[in-house]
């Protein structure tokens, strides 16, 4: 099985999720692009938005994805992260109704309580995907939708690039990157119960070059995924 190391081709020293994002969080929102998962979830069909009572935004970080929610007319949302200093910009945002510290795998909601469920680039971050999807499948109400962003592991590969910032020191620092195959998805998925309803592909376009003149190379390249996953009835 392939792993992030195969294709390491830039040696940042790496730390775990929590420690990275806890260092990342000043600079997070000027440096993560839209371009990565807002203009995935754009694209989305299946979910209708504004039908969704209550929803579970799994990997909150500082509220980015909770405040595009609400901006769709979503109802309440309660987000779950493993980082204290993120969930604490979430908070300043005021997108979610309650906002819980735990591990995306072991949330502590109740179950079966959400008519939605969402996840944006979290998951390269975990070492195996069966655990998160089982924990959105058991939180999801029967009906409901899970919605998961990921980055492209295609991309990964092609860049030897792991999710990383730069620390208050000026050192390029990554966060502890996993490989997971579409395949792996699909296989992790379907295990825990979920039907794919729909998935789109974001590519390196004209607008990601602008963003990121060097990536030029890159065009054409799928960068990230969105995957919307349905809980039969």
């Amino acid at each position: 099985m392939a792993s992030f190391t195969d294709f390491d081709a830039r040696g940042y020293r790496m730390v775990d999720a929590r420690t990275g994002y806890g260092e990342w969080v000043t600079t997070y929102e000027g440096t993560v692009e839209d371009a990565m998962d807002i203009a995935l979830l754009e694209r989305l069909k299946t979910p209708l938005w504004g039908t969704f009572r209550e929803a579970a935004d799994l990997g909150c970080g500082t509220g980015r994805t909770g405040e595009w929610l609400r901006g769709r007319g979503v109802g309440a949302i309660d987000g779950v992260d493993l980082t204290p200093e993120m969930l604490e910009r979430a908070r300043a945002r005021g997108a979610h109704r309650r906002l819980i510290e735990a591990d995306v795998a072991a949330t502590g909601l109740e179950t079966a309580a959400y008519d939605l469920a969402v996840t944006s680039l979290v998951d390269e971050h975990l070492a195996t995907l069966d655990p998160l999807y089982r924990e959105a499948f058991r939180v999801v109400k029967p009906g409901g939708q899970y919605v998961l962003v990921a980055f492209h592991p295609h991309f990964i590969m092609a860049s030897g690039m792991p999710t990383h910032f730069k620390n208050a020191a000026g050192e390029e620092i990554a966060i502890a990157t996993h490989l997971h195959l579409v395949s792996d998805h699909v296989t992790s998925a379907l295990g825990a119960g979920w039907t794919l309803v729909e998935m789109h592909e974001r590519l390196i376009d004209d607008e990601w070059v602008t963003l990121k003149p060097r990536w030029a190379k890159y065009r054409n390249h799928p960068i990230s995924a969105a995957y919307v996953w349905q809980k039969q009835v």
